[in-house]
């Protein structure tokens, strides 16, 4: 019955816009640019804030189906589906007012049907119902940048929206405010570095043997991972992809005094991020930046679906550890990462008085 409705909706969308009167487009008179979209954890190279007028901002992104190993220490593969080849897709970037102009492209090589919801654009089931291309296909979508914040995009083609959104399809959009982040109370905030965490729950089928199964092609393996999924009890939880993808040599780089900005996303489960070590000095964990920030936060909630915004300023060099704190699935099921910042240690924050030793014998 929902997908019935659905099909209705986009039924009904597609009569709409076919009987639609011509009318001249705004968008058509504004300035076009292109940046380059760039593999998360990073993002794009932006403005925190703006005097430019409003622009189209044009995005291409091409869906690739692939097999990825989500664990490098047993070699368990996941049958992906990913927006430019990563998971998560590329973090966009653009300013309120902006219009986003996204070319999604299908190649022949892909085995499926695709489409993109935008959580930061208005109608049309998120433009899911404007956008759906069979492999060899492409199509070009725009839609204005009315509320500022951090949101979700992800795939969601009718009847296999889950399976798609927990194979690895979905990222985010940033919307800066104009004149950049503020506190809420009229103190603008600036950082010096942007980092994407896309948090994705992974349902890994397994043989009779207990042993994770491996597939040739994302549709061989839809049914097995389907029945996984209905169970609610995913096989890994894992930031940007798999387990350890921003540890080791895919640790995020800061130095002591430098402010970074944490976007993190979670299409699926809801989630809470930690930072062991450090604070959310600010932070949007609904990620809308027309609310004010919470200050001082220990740990935040970002609701399954949703993207959240931390801002923390480091003030002590060494390894960081960024989680879900749900810890079971930080350290047993792989969400987990590292911030390693560089820096001179304060002894004023923290000074180890006495090193590990022996108990005095006076003291027994």
């Amino acid at each position: 019955m929902k997908a019935f409705r659905l099909c209705l909706a986009a039924s009904a969308l597609a009569s709409l816009l076919a009987g639609g009167v011509a009318v001249a487009d705004p968008a058509d008179q504004l300035e076009h640019i292109r940046p380059v979209l760039v593999a998360p954890p990073h993002v794009m190279e932006h403005e925190q804030a703006t005097t430019a007028k409003p622009r189209v901002v044009e995005f291409t992104m091409t869906i690739e189906e692939k097999q990825i190993v989500i664990d490098e220490e047993n070699g368990t593969t996941l049958q992906a589906m990913t927006f430019n080849g990563t998971m998560p897709g590329p973090t966009m970037v653009v300013h309120e007012g902006d219009y986003v102009q996204l070319t999604l492209i299908n190649p022949t090589s892909n085995t499926l049907e695709h489409n993109i919801d935008f959580h930061a654009s208005t109608g049309a089931l998120g433009g899911g119902g404007l956008t759906v291309i069979k492999p060899g296909e492409q199509t070009v979508l725009r839609f204005k940048a009315d509320r500022t914040g951090a949101f979700v995009y992800h795939c969601a083609p009718e009847g296999m929206v889950p399976w798609h959104v927990v194979s690895g399809m979905s990222g985010t959009l940033v919307v800066l405010p104009r004149e950049g982040l503020t506190d809420g109370h009229g103190k603008k905030l600036a950082y010096d570095k942007m980092y994407t965490i896309g948090e994705f729950d992974l349902y890994i089928p397994k043989d009779e043997d207990g042993n994770f199964k491996s597939y040739d092609t994302p549709l061989e393996s839809y049914g097995d991972t389907v029945e996984v999924m209905r169970g609610l009890v995913p096989s890994h939880v894992v930031f940007n992809g798999k387990v350890g993808a921003l540890t080791g040599e895919g640790a995020l780089p800061a130095k002591v005094g430098e402010t970074v900005v944490f976007v993190h996303s979670s299409a699926n489960r809801d989630t809470r991020p930690h930072l062991i070590g450090g604070h959310g000095d600010y932070v949007w964990d609904g990620g809308k930046f027309a609310n004010a920030p919470l200050k001082n936060l220990e740990t935040w909630f970002i609701p399954g679906g949703a993207a959240g915004v931390a801002m923390y300023t480091f003030k002590q060099p060494g390894v960081y550890a960024y989680v879900n704190h749900n810890l079971i699935e930080a350290f047993e099921l792989g969400a987990a990462g590292h911030v390693k910042v560089d820096g001179k240690w304060d002894n004023d924050l923290m000074k180890q008085v006495q090193a590990p030793g022996p108990i005095p014998a006076a003291k027994q």
